[in-house]
């Protein structure tokens, strides 16, 4: 069974994440700040990025590159939470 993926906007800063959501909601593309990773922390040293769905990638990829975001890359990772676990108590 083939795994879900998720996009990481990767930024070097707080703000430029902070920005680039803003413009990301300012266009209507679902985007949502979240930590990053540990399995790609290193690439960069600010510990937040923009989560991004496969369906938004592209559409999210122009918008950021027309409007003169910021960033340091786009990094696809397996989706590492499974919705179906049963929370700790």
């Amino acid at each position: 069974m083939a795994k879900d993926i998720n996009y990481y906007v990767l930024v070097t800063t707080y703000t430029e994440a902070m920005k680039i959501q803003a413009m990301l909601r300012e266009g209507n593309i679902p985007s949502r700040i979240s930590p990053t990773p540990h399995a790609i922390q290193g690439i960069v040293g600010c510990g937040v990025s923009i989560l991004l769905l496969p369906e938004d990638l592209e559409n999210a990829r122009s918008y950021m590159d027309e409007h003169g975001a910021k960033y340091h890359s786009i990094v696809p990772l397996e989706r590492q939470i499974d919705p179906r676990r049963i929370p700790h108590v």
